[in-house]
């Protein structure tokens, strides 16, 4: 059994994603929110088990997605530890916070993943880092790996590096967004319709992520490849050079790791 605490966006898009896959059937996930209307809606849509009782989703669970911000997850820890049977696998998708701190917060040894998905998961089109400590046993960590991998792609990693992951995955979708719309007004002020300029861009932006996914090049020769000599792109590039473009978003990225670490 598969139970998730929290029924946010994000939980959402995870229990969409295990359900497309044949392993796993909407009797075998409950879902326990505070929130009794969004609990309605995620029954209706999913036909999952719902509940408003975070002990009885745990106790029935051997997984267990805590899918709660990190002001509240000791609090959702305090009200379940008491019930969570030892063999069950915990999984937080709450950033900065370390597993030592959700198994010392259980107060006993426990199998714990930590995991950073993004909101792309809503499409499918998610990426998850996800990180387990010493108990979490072979085939669980194949189960992780399907689970996190049913929308999108997952890479598993050594837990320091989840601050860098949020600055770089889970976070880098807004400063993705902000260059979208920033590149849709640019569209607009020289002419183009609004819907239109957001799917040149939108599009623009998904294709060249494509690439560098699917050819394995470096992103500075893709880059090249685009910027023929004494050409627009060359001119825009060097304006974005001239801006502090590359500057700006490292540093953007760097206070986002800072802040997970002081979280």
């Amino acid at each position: 059994m598969i139970s998730f605490i929290g029924n946010g966006n994000m939980g959402k898009a995870i229990l969409g994603g295990i359900l497309s896959t044949p392993e796993y059937r909407p009797e075998m996930i409950t879902v326990s929110d505070c929130n009794q209307e969004g609990l309605e809606e995620t029954r209706k849509k999913f036909g999952v088990g719902v509940t408003t009782d975070n002990k009885e989703a745990a106790q029935k669970a051997d997984i267990l997605l805590l899918c709660v911000k990190p002001q509240i997850l000791y609090s959702v820890i305090a009200e379940i530890r008491d019930v969570v049977n030892e063999e069950c696998l915990i999984v937080s998708i709450a950033a900065g916070q370390s597993m030592d701190q959700i198994e010392a917060a259980f107060g006993r040894e426990m199998k714990i993943a930590r995991v950073m998905p993004n909101t792309p998961a809503l499409v499918g089109a998610g990426m998850s880092a996800i990180a387990t400590n010493l108990y979490v046993t072979g085939e669980e960590y194949q189960t992780l790996g399907e689970i996190f991998g049913s929308f999108g792609k997952t890479e598993f990693i050594p837990e320091h590096l989840m601050d860098a992951v949020t600055a770089v995955s889970g976070s880098s979708p807004a400063y993705i967004f902000m260059m979208i719309e920033a590149m849709a007004d640019a569209a607009v002020a020289a002419g183009m319709p609004r819907a239109q300029a957001y799917t040149f861009a939108a599009q623009a932006t998904l294709g060249s992520a494509k690439m560098v996914l699917e050819t394995g090049m470096h992103p500075g020769a893709l880059k090249d490849m685009v910027c023929s000599p004494a050409g627009t792109t060359i001119e825009a590039v060097k304006a974005l050079e001239e801006s502090g473009f590359r500057a700006a978003i490292m540093n953007a990225m760097q206070a986002c790791v800072e802040k997970s670490k002081s979280l």
